[in-house]
């Protein structure tokens, strides 16, 4: 049995503020509503601030505008106001690295100075944008890249949301003055909380995010086009479902508790008894089709046909599919990946038991923008491998 959290956890490290003293309030990542009680409290009536919300809306997240003088349905003294007190920004990209497989990882700069790192996968039918929720991550699980580098603070729903504008930027997404929404083929089709980061500890920014995402008169990504990975944080599982209600992914990589203890060391809060019983009341609260448990193969470690019996056995009764992910190296990695075969024959355990088991192609590997390599380049200092294995718990 687990101790109780005294503390609400989504509020284990600082996010900044969206408003800054003195200066302007950043439009991007307000929701409705708070877009609604920010144009009235700068002298816009109630009975118009539907309307301008509805309006500045579609300006910002439709037609991706930067600048109240291009809102040529808005009366000029009224854009003239909305620009004394608010702006429209979006992180910005320090460095774009683009992969032989078409890959793009960006370097995005914010507020403070802070950077992280998101990746657009490019495919025949569909381009999955890869956000990051937090700048560092705290969970520090073993066979990560990401996990190497401190947790600095939680990002803001602005922050959040930016990293699909600037992508949608980069990739000359936004429709042209006169088109409607459906009549170009969007490139960014699917969003996946899997860059740096665990979301549920930030939950009410990603939440906010994701619905600015899934408004309909906006950037309009359905709810089933995004999925968000989890390591387990148990008691905001079920937060989930009920206020964002997108597909899930759980970050599983083990099938005992002495195993996962080590590669996810999250598991020593909220077990894999206790995972799984929050799981197996997602997908009705959701109304999500299954859910997704990714699986990192690492040789010798976690990818024997016994493991594979058992991850059958765990997850009987729950809507699922296993994405098996090579492992993707990167400078002091304390794991190999598993054998090609051995994917294979884990990969047949699974099919044959009646589960997709498809096996992820690496992608962007030459830019180290594959999964588990994100690492700002400010935090690129390297640990010796006997630290890493140190930290891991591997060294005996």
């Amino acid at each position: 049995m687990t101790d109780k959290p005294t503390a609400p956890i989504t509020q284990d490290v600082m996010t900044i503020p969206r408003k800054l003293p003195d200066g302007p309030t950043n439009i991007v990542g307000l929701t409705r509503d708070q877009l609604r009680a920010a144009l009235i409290d700068i002298g816009t009536p109630e009975k118009q601030a539907k309307m301008r919300v509805n309006q500045i809306w579609q300006w910002v997240y439709f037609w991706g505008v930067r600048d109240f003088d291009a809102m040529t349905n808005l009366a000029k003294d009224y854009r003239a106001k909305l620009a004394r007190h608010f702006t429209i920004e979006v992180p910005e990209i320090v460095s774009k690295n683009v992969s032989l497989d078409g890959t793009r990882k960006y370097l995005v700069r914010i507020n403070g100075g802070h950077e992280v790192e998101v990746v657009y996968i490019p495919e025949e039918d569909r381009g999955t944008l890869c956000i990051s929720s937090q700048v560092g991550c705290t969970l520090t699980c073993s066979f990560c890249h990401t996990g190497t580098q401190k947790l600095v603070r939680n990002l803001t729903a602005g922050e959040i949301v930016g990293q699909i504008m600037l992508a949608r930027d980069d990739l000359g997404e936004w429709p042209e003055q006169g088109e409607g929404m459906g009549q170009r083929p969007r490139l960014l089709s699917n969003i996946v909380l899997m860059g740096m980061g665990e979301p549920l500890y930030n939950f009410e920014n990603v939440r906010d995010a994701m619905k600015i995402a899934m408004d309909g008169e906006g950037i309009s990504l359905s709810r089933r086009r995004i999925t968000l990975s989890t390591s387990g944080v148990v008691p905001e599982i079920a937060r989930c479902a009920e206020e964002i209600g997108c597909m899930l992914a759980v970050s599983f990589h083990a099938t005992t508790d002495e195993v996962r203890d080590k590669l996810v060391p999250i598991n020593k809060r909220w077990n894999i008894e206790t995972l799984l019983g929050a799981l197996r009341e997602y997908p009705k609260a959701s109304n999500s089709e299954r859910i997704t448990f990714e699986y990192v193969m690492l040789k010798g470690v976690n990818d024997t046909d016994a493991d594979a019996r058992r991850l059958i056995q765990l997850i009987k009764g729950i809507p699922a599919k296993i994405n098996l992910i090579p492992f993707n190296e990167w400078p002091g990695a304390p794991y190999e990946r598993s054998d090609w075969d051995r994917i294979e024959k884990f990969a047949d355990i699974i099919y044959k038991a009646g589960y997709a088991s498809p096996i992820r192609t690496p992608r962007g590997e030459d830019i180290m923008a594959a999964c588990g390599q994100l690492k700002s380049a400010t935090e690129r200092a390297r640990k010796s491998r006997a630290q890493i294995e140190a930290e891991a718990g591997l060294q005996s």
